[in-house]
Protein backbone atom coordinates (compact mmCIF):
# COMPACT_ATOMS: atom_id res chain seq x y z
CA UNK A 1 0.00 0.00 0.00
CA UNK A 2 1.28 3.48 -0.87
CA UNK A 3 2.43 5.49 2.13
CA UNK A 4 0.22 8.48 1.25
CA UNK A 5 -2.82 6.17 1.19
CA UNK A 6 -1.92 4.81 4.64
CA UNK A 7 -1.71 8.39 5.89
CA UNK A 8 -5.09 9.17 4.29
CA UNK A 9 -6.66 6.17 6.06
CA UNK A 10 -5.07 7.10 9.39
CA UNK A 11 -6.26 10.73 9.33
CA UNK A 12 -9.68 9.64 8.01
CA UNK A 13 -10.00 7.26 10.98
CA UNK A 14 -9.14 10.10 13.37
CA UNK A 15 -11.81 12.31 11.78
CA UNK A 16 -14.37 9.48 11.97
CA UNK A 17 -13.56 9.00 15.68
CA UNK A 18 -13.76 12.71 16.43
CA UNK A 19 -10.05 13.15 17.20
CA UNK A 20 -10.24 16.02 14.72
CA UNK A 21 -13.61 17.73 15.21
CA UNK A 22 -15.61 19.44 12.47
CA UNK A 23 -14.43 22.99 11.90
CA UNK A 24 -11.02 22.32 13.40
CA UNK A 25 -7.73 22.55 11.53
CA UNK A 26 -5.53 19.58 10.78
CA UNK A 27 -1.86 20.01 11.72
CA UNK A 28 0.09 21.79 8.98
CA UNK A 29 1.91 19.92 6.24
CA UNK A 30 5.29 20.35 7.96
CA UNK A 31 3.94 19.02 11.24
CA UNK A 32 2.23 16.06 9.54
CA UNK A 33 5.43 15.28 7.62
CA UNK A 34 7.24 15.23 10.95
CA UNK A 35 4.56 13.05 12.60
CA UNK A 36 4.56 10.48 9.82
CA UNK A 37 8.23 10.71 8.90
CA UNK A 38 7.57 11.43 5.22
CA UNK A 39 8.00 14.26 2.71
CA UNK A 40 5.55 17.13 2.34
CA UNK A 41 4.71 15.81 -1.13
CA UNK A 42 3.53 12.52 0.39
CA UNK A 43 1.45 14.47 2.92
CA UNK A 44 -0.07 16.56 0.12
CA UNK A 45 -1.15 13.40 -1.70
CA UNK A 46 -2.83 12.09 1.46
CA UNK A 47 -4.55 15.42 2.05
CA UNK A 48 -5.77 15.51 -1.54
CA UNK A 49 -7.48 12.16 -0.97
CA UNK A 50 -9.17 13.59 2.12
CA UNK A 51 -10.21 16.60 0.05
CA UNK A 52 -11.58 14.46 -2.80
CA UNK A 53 -13.61 12.33 -0.38
CA UNK A 54 -15.19 15.26 1.43
CA UNK A 55 -13.31 15.08 4.71
CA UNK A 56 -11.50 18.41 4.53
CA UNK A 57 -11.59 21.74 2.75
CA UNK A 58 -8.35 23.54 2.04
CA UNK A 59 -8.38 27.27 2.64
CA UNK A 60 -5.45 29.44 1.65
CA UNK A 61 -3.82 31.04 4.65
CA UNK A 62 -5.55 28.71 7.12
CA UNK A 63 -4.82 25.14 6.14
CA UNK A 64 -7.01 22.02 6.03
CA UNK A 65 -10.39 22.49 7.71
CA UNK A 66 -12.21 19.35 8.88
CA UNK A 67 -15.70 19.12 7.38
CA UNK A 68 -18.81 17.67 8.98
CA UNK A 69 -18.68 14.12 7.61
CA UNK A 70 -22.04 13.05 9.01
CA UNK A 71 -24.42 11.93 6.29
CA UNK A 72 -27.88 10.53 6.72
CA UNK A 73 -28.48 7.66 4.29
CA UNK A 74 -31.86 7.98 2.65
CA UNK A 75 -32.97 5.38 0.09
CA UNK A 76 -34.35 7.06 -3.00
CA UNK A 77 -36.84 4.38 -3.97
CA UNK A 78 -37.75 2.93 -0.58
CA UNK A 79 -41.05 3.79 1.06
CA UNK A 80 -40.26 4.07 4.76
CA UNK A 81 -41.13 6.62 7.40
CA UNK A 82 -38.63 9.05 8.85
CA UNK A 83 -39.14 7.34 12.22
CA UNK A 84 -38.19 3.97 10.72
CA UNK A 85 -35.04 5.45 9.17
CA UNK A 86 -34.17 7.14 12.44
CA UNK A 87 -34.43 3.88 14.37
CA UNK A 88 -32.58 1.87 11.71
CA UNK A 89 -29.64 4.27 11.69
CA UNK A 90 -29.69 5.07 15.42
CA UNK A 91 -29.87 8.82 14.90
CA UNK A 92 -31.06 11.12 17.67
CA UNK A 93 -33.65 13.48 16.23
CA UNK A 94 -36.41 15.80 17.36
CA UNK A 95 -39.47 16.52 15.20
CA UNK A 96 -41.43 19.72 15.69
CA UNK A 97 -44.77 20.54 14.04
CA UNK A 98 -44.71 24.14 12.80
CA UNK A 99 -48.00 24.11 10.86
CA UNK A 100 -51.07 21.87 10.98
CA UNK A 101 -54.22 23.27 9.37
CA UNK A 102 -56.86 22.58 6.74
CA UNK A 103 -56.45 24.47 3.49
CA UNK A 104 -58.03 24.36 0.01
CA UNK A 105 -56.48 21.87 -2.40
CA UNK A 106 -53.24 23.42 -3.77
CA UNK A 107 -53.49 24.31 -7.44
CA UNK A 108 -50.45 22.20 -8.41
CA UNK A 109 -52.11 19.05 -7.02
CA UNK A 110 -55.36 19.89 -8.81
CA UNK A 111 -53.44 20.46 -12.04
CA UNK A 112 -51.78 17.06 -11.59
CA UNK A 113 -55.22 15.48 -11.36
CA UNK A 114 -54.56 14.22 -7.84
CA UNK A 115 -57.22 16.33 -6.13
CA UNK A 116 -60.53 17.93 -7.01
CA UNK A 117 -60.70 21.72 -6.97
CA UNK A 118 -63.27 21.79 -4.15
CA UNK A 119 -61.32 19.40 -1.89
CA UNK A 120 -59.63 20.30 1.35
CA UNK A 121 -56.32 18.97 2.59
CA UNK A 122 -54.43 19.13 5.85
CA UNK A 123 -51.20 21.07 5.36
CA UNK A 124 -48.67 19.66 7.81
CA UNK A 125 -45.17 21.14 8.09
CA UNK A 126 -42.59 19.53 10.36
CA UNK A 127 -38.94 20.34 10.91
CA UNK A 128 -36.47 17.58 11.73
CA UNK A 129 -33.72 18.56 14.16
CA UNK A 130 -30.52 16.50 14.19
CA UNK A 131 -27.63 17.36 16.50
CA UNK A 132 -29.29 20.65 17.37
CA UNK A 133 -29.77 21.77 13.75
CA UNK A 134 -32.97 21.87 11.74
CA UNK A 135 -31.82 20.18 8.52
CA UNK A 136 -35.03 18.72 7.05
CA UNK A 137 -38.34 20.41 6.39
CA UNK A 138 -41.20 18.03 5.57
CA UNK A 139 -44.34 19.49 4.02
CA UNK A 140 -47.35 17.19 3.60
CA UNK A 141 -50.76 17.68 2.00
CA UNK A 142 -53.12 14.97 3.30
CA UNK A 143 -56.61 14.38 1.88
CA UNK A 144 -59.32 15.37 4.38
CA UNK A 145 -61.67 12.89 2.73
CA UNK A 146 -59.43 10.09 4.02
CA UNK A 147 -57.89 11.58 7.18
CA UNK A 148 -59.97 13.92 9.33
CA UNK A 149 -57.19 15.26 11.54
CA UNK A 150 -53.49 14.88 12.33
CA UNK A 151 -52.80 15.10 16.09
CA UNK A 152 -49.57 17.02 16.67
CA UNK A 153 -48.14 14.55 19.19
CA UNK A 154 -48.73 11.67 16.79
CA UNK A 155 -47.16 13.64 13.94
CA UNK A 156 -44.07 14.38 16.01
CA UNK A 157 -43.70 10.63 16.48
CA UNK A 158 -44.65 9.07 13.12
CA UNK A 159 -47.31 9.94 10.58
CA UNK A 160 -47.17 6.48 9.00
CA UNK A 161 -47.55 4.80 12.37
CA UNK A 162 -50.69 6.89 12.89
CA UNK A 163 -52.04 6.09 9.43
CA UNK A 164 -51.41 2.37 9.61
CA UNK A 165 -51.92 1.50 13.29
CA UNK A 166 -54.44 4.10 14.44
CA UNK A 167 -56.48 4.58 11.28
CA UNK A 168 -55.92 1.20 9.59
CA UNK A 169 -54.84 2.77 6.28
CA UNK A 170 -52.71 0.48 4.10
CA UNK A 171 -49.97 2.46 2.37
CA UNK A 172 -48.81 0.68 -0.77
CA UNK A 173 -46.50 2.71 -3.03
CA UNK A 174 -45.17 6.11 -3.98
CA UNK A 175 -44.05 8.02 -7.04
CA UNK A 176 -40.93 10.05 -6.28
CA UNK A 177 -39.02 12.86 -7.89
CA UNK A 178 -35.66 14.12 -6.57
CA UNK A 179 -34.51 17.61 -7.57
CA UNK A 180 -32.40 20.52 -6.34
CA UNK A 181 -34.24 23.81 -5.81
CA UNK A 182 -33.51 27.34 -4.68
CA UNK A 183 -34.34 27.88 -1.02
CA UNK A 184 -37.68 29.45 -0.17
CA UNK A 185 -38.63 31.93 2.56
CA UNK A 186 -40.13 28.97 4.39
CA UNK A 187 -36.81 27.12 4.22
CA UNK A 188 -35.03 30.17 5.59
CA UNK A 189 -37.54 30.49 8.42
CA UNK A 190 -37.54 26.89 9.62
CA UNK A 191 -34.17 25.42 8.54
CA UNK A 192 -30.59 26.04 9.62
CA UNK A 193 -29.13 26.50 6.15
CA UNK A 194 -25.62 27.74 7.04
CA UNK A 195 -25.59 30.04 4.03
CA UNK A 196 -26.77 27.44 1.50
CA UNK A 197 -28.87 28.81 -1.36
CA UNK A 198 -30.20 25.43 -2.51
CA UNK A 199 -31.83 22.36 -0.96
CA UNK A 200 -32.38 18.80 -2.17
CA UNK A 201 -36.11 18.12 -2.49
CA UNK A 202 -37.87 14.76 -2.67
CA UNK A 203 -41.44 15.11 -3.94
CA UNK A 204 -43.61 12.04 -3.39
CA UNK A 205 -47.15 11.06 -4.30
CA UNK A 206 -48.30 8.42 -1.80
CA UNK A 207 -51.01 5.88 -2.64
CA UNK A 208 -53.00 3.36 -0.63
CA UNK A 209 -53.37 -0.35 -1.33
CA UNK A 210 -56.51 0.31 -3.37
CA UNK A 211 -54.49 2.73 -5.57
CA UNK A 212 -56.11 5.87 -4.18
CA UNK A 213 -54.03 9.01 -3.76
CA UNK A 214 -53.51 9.66 -0.03
CA UNK A 215 -51.07 12.53 0.35
CA UNK A 216 -48.27 14.51 -1.23
CA UNK A 217 -44.95 15.02 0.55
CA UNK A 218 -42.26 17.57 -0.16
CA UNK A 219 -39.19 16.70 1.89
CA UNK A 220 -36.55 19.44 1.80
CA UNK A 221 -33.00 18.55 2.83
CA UNK A 222 -29.93 20.63 3.58
CA UNK A 223 -27.28 19.84 0.98
CA UNK A 224 -24.33 19.01 3.19
CA UNK A 225 -26.11 16.60 5.52
CA UNK A 226 -27.56 13.87 3.36
CA UNK A 227 -26.66 11.34 0.76
CA UNK A 228 -29.30 9.48 -1.20
CA UNK A 229 -28.50 5.85 -1.77
CA UNK A 230 -29.86 2.90 -3.70
CA UNK A 231 -28.46 -0.49 -4.59
CA UNK A 232 -28.39 -1.12 -8.33
CA UNK A 233 -27.37 -4.20 -10.29
CA UNK A 234 -26.58 -4.24 -14.01
CA UNK A 235 -28.58 -6.74 -16.01
CA UNK A 236 -26.55 -9.00 -18.26
CA UNK A 237 -27.52 -8.08 -21.82
CA UNK A 238 -25.79 -10.99 -23.51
Amino acid sequence: MNRFYEIYLDIKADIDKGVYEKGSLLPGENKLAEIYGVSRETIRKGLNLLLDNGYIQKKQGKGSIVLDIYRYNLPVTGLVSFKELQLAQNIQTVTKVVKNEKVPAPKFLVDLGLLEQDEEVICLIRKRIINGESVILDKDYVRCSVVASLPNKKMENSMYDYFENDLGISIAYAKKNVIVENITKEDGKFMDLNGDRHVVVIKSEIYTEDTKFLHFTESRHRLDKFQFTEFARRTNKS
